[in-house]
């Protein structure tokens, strides 16, 4: 760890180049490269062209991977030493490639001429001979290289593309299940956003079912990614912080005659009373059944939702047209 040595106390502060990319010191090449990835997306100028930090930032994540992925250069920096090297000249100073041309080249992906010698900048970034905007072809852009550059640096030369547009944000959502004893504690998730970038999210205590957590502009754009908690036991009970809520389907007879019913808890199934004339949407109250924290105890709220099935048979189907009568008959007489 770059902490434990010593360093030359007139030198000024190296950046850490750990923080820039957001990872913890000493994280294997997979996140390193999962990080970078990330941080070179959200501050590549190209897709953030209202922002007047991101070049600056994004050179700084170009040097901050360019180091810790080459073991020499990384060693150095770790003593302490001028682990510059190559990038001690800037390699953006005529612009900044393509988003998607910068990651192949440093994946390797882009084609190379048989023979070609090795990259001076390796795993850095993109290089382009240094020319002012004078040298450059009338209509030629900034992204643009001219084909001698191209050869020079050993790899085939193709049209260049145009840079793509600057994208819109666009927000994204997850489900996390957690189980009632994790909502009421809190629980650490780890989440895999569409970059590959993996983060941490502690939920809240006393989270409910349905919440939704926002994570602001993590997504490719600069997005938010919002994560809807879902807390819901196999029997159909639903977490509310302390409040447990659980739906009870009654058939029409029985809630205009009453009943019981047992319905579950936390601890187990219990004789319910279901009061007659019960209308759906009323709230049947268990006290004591809810979730416990130290010495707080909710409750659980029962809804009674009035169920309706196709009738069974001519019977019962007679049975509510005369009913239907009935009620009709007593709306005319309320009228009159």
């Amino acid at each position: 760890m770059r902490s434990s040595l010593p360093r030359d106390p007139e030198a000024s502060e190296a950046p850490d180049h750990w923080q820039i990319l957001g990872i913890r010191p000493g994280a294997d090449a997979a996140a390193l490269k999962r990080a970078f990835r990330a941080q070179a997306r959200r501050w590549h100028p190209d897709l953030n062209g209202n922002d007047p930090i991101a070049e600056e930032r994004f050179k700084q994540v170009n040097e901050a991977y360019a180091v810790l992925s080459d073991p020499q250069r990384r060693s150095a920096w770790e003593r302490g030493e001028d682990a510059a090297g190559a990038a001690s000249v800037d390699p953006f100073v005529s612009g900044f490639p393509a988003f998607e041309d910068y990651l192949a080249e440093l994946d390797g992906t882009s084609r190379r001429r048989s023979g070609a010698t090795s990259d001076p900048y390796p795993d850095a970034g993109w290089q382009e001979p240094a020319a002012s905007e004078s040298q450059r072809p009338a209509g030629s852009s900034r992204w643009q290289q001219e084909p001698p550059a191209a050869e020079e640096r050993g790899w085939v030369a193709a049209a260049p593309p145009s840079p793509p547009p600057v994208q819109a944000a666009g927000d994204a959502e997850s489900l996390v299940e957690l189980t009632p004893e994790q909502a009421l504690q809190g629980e650490t998730v780890e989440l895999e956003l569409e970059d590959g970038t993996v983060v941490e999210v502690r939920t809240p205590p006393l989270a409910g079912d349905g919440w939704r957590l926002r994570l602001a502009g993590v997504t490719p754009g600069g997005g938010d990614h919002f994560l809807q908690l879902r807390v819901r036991t196999p029997e159909g009970l639903r977490i509310d912080g302390l409040r447990v809520l659980y739906p009870l389907d009654l058939s029409p007879a029985d809630a205009v005659l009453g009943c019981q019913v047992i319905v579950p808890t936390l601890e187990g199934p219990v004789r319910l009373r279901v009061p007659a004339g019960s209308s759906s949407g009323r709230l049947l109250r268990l006290r004591g059944r809810g979730q416990r924290l130290a010495e707080r105890r909710g409750d659980q709220l029962v809804e009674v939702r009035i169920s309706v099935d196709a009738p069974h048979g001519e019977d019962e189907l007679a049975l509510y047209r005369r009913l239907q009568e009935l009620e009709r008959q007593r709306v005319e007489d309320a009228d009159t």
